[in-house]
């Protein structure tokens, strides 16, 4: 393949519309917008939300009940075929080397071991937080899963 026989998929573009550019067009003169109004001028339009004045939906509505989102505990998630895949039989399997292997890019409130997959090899796996499932899969391969 060349540089110059590369083409976008069938159908996934469209030409570009062209607006005011005469009566012929089909959309000159006033643009597709209609004669004047909030809508026909320059920056013009509503912001979302906006009811014309009338008391807005997002803030007729009551705030209630206690959200816990700024002071819950978040973890990166990672999975026990990931471990497998990415370290080798014996490994000491700690949050550093999962970032040095590219498992976690943000550790957040530290990394959480998810039991999704099957646990081939015998590894030391030190983390924040495991699942009941991923404990039992790492203790029956013959590793150890440690509570940091």
């Amino acid at each position: 393949m060349k540089l110059h026989e590369l083409a976008p998929a069938e159908g996934s573009t469209k030409k570009h519309y062209r607006v005011g550019r005469g009566a012929g067009s089909g959309n000159g003169k006033t643009a597709g917008k209609g004669h004047k109004g909030q809508n026909a001028r320059s920056g013009g339009g509503v912001r979302p939300g906006f009811e014309g004045g009338q008391m807005p939906l997002y803030r007729r509505l009551p705030k209630r009940g206690f959200n816990n989102y700024n002071f819950a505990t978040r973890y990166a998630i990672v999975n026990l075929t990931d471990l497998c895949g990415k370290f080798e039989d014996g490994a000491v399997v700690d949050t550093e080397a999962m970032v040095n292997v590219g498992l976690v890019n943000n550790v957040l409130d530290g990394v959480k071991v998810l039991g999704d997959g099957e646990m081939t090899k015998n590894l030391t796996v030190k983390a924040a937080a495991f699942s009941k499932s991923a404990i039992a899969k790492i203790e029956a391969a013959g590793g150890k899963a440690e509570v940091m």
